[in-house]
């Protein structure tokens, strides 16, 4: 039974690399998305839609195992992040930030084996008295970003300003490019077991033609 990985299958997208600014194409995919707004290292609500993600996709993953008999690692967790003013992701003022957690899906999964999912993790969760809030907020949507720009950070998420801003005032202007939507990061280190300096995140950007 062959292990989808979309890591390794679509390395243009998540093994780009440190310090190089990369022009991508991003097809459609589909991810559990959660909804919110906060300092993710204050809101309760960022820690309560992480959770919720990583234990829908992967009792996702057990589902399709068992009735699919497809096998997949799960993917890394994501985020869309915005404001009324962008400044304020240089001056990393984070209670002022939209955010949208997400997990990336293989192309296999149905609506209703995630709403299946979603009952067995909430039956789970009840009979192991556990808390799981953002279950009920988790919905599974396609996203398109289409040509975007995007390059590997390693250190810390607060370092992340200098390099945004090359990418803003520099390198996007000389591409004759500009930004549209939302700012997207994917964490391929799990801050929990990995020392601020050798996080590695994607910061990637969608961008149009100038004008």
């Amino acid at each position: 039974m062959l292990n989808h990985d979309v890591k390794k299958e679509r390395k243009d997208l998540y093994a780009p690399k440190a310090g190089e600014f990369a022009i991508v194409e991003v097809p459609e995919m589909r991810f559990l998305m959660v909804d919110g707004h906060g300092d993710p290292n204050t809101a309760p609500a960022y820690t309560e839609a992480v959770e919720a993600l990583y234990t829908t996709s992967y009792t996702v993953r057990a589902l399709a195992k068992a009735r699919l008999e497809k096998v997949h690692t799960v993917a890394p967790l994501e985020g869309l992040w915005s404001a009324d003013d962008w400044e304020v992701f240089r001056t990393r003022e984070k209670s002022a930030w939209d955010w949208t957690m997400m997990i990336a899906q293989p192309d296999w999964i149905t609506g209703d084996l995630v709403d299946d999912a979603l009952k067995t993790a909430e039956k789970k969760a009840a009979y192991k008295k556990k808390e799981l809030p953002a279950l009920e907020r988790i919905r599974f949507a396609p996203y398109a970003e289409g040509r975007s720009v995007q390059i590997l950070h390693r250190g810390p998420y607060d370092d992340e300003g200098p390099t945004l801003r090359r990418l803003h005032d520099e390198f996007l202007p000389a591409q004759g490019l500009e930004p549209i939507g939302r700012h997207h990061e994917i964490y391929l280190s799990d801050p929990r077991k990995t020392e601020p300096a050798k996080l590695r995140t994607i910061l990637r950007q969608p961008v149009t033609d100038a004008g």
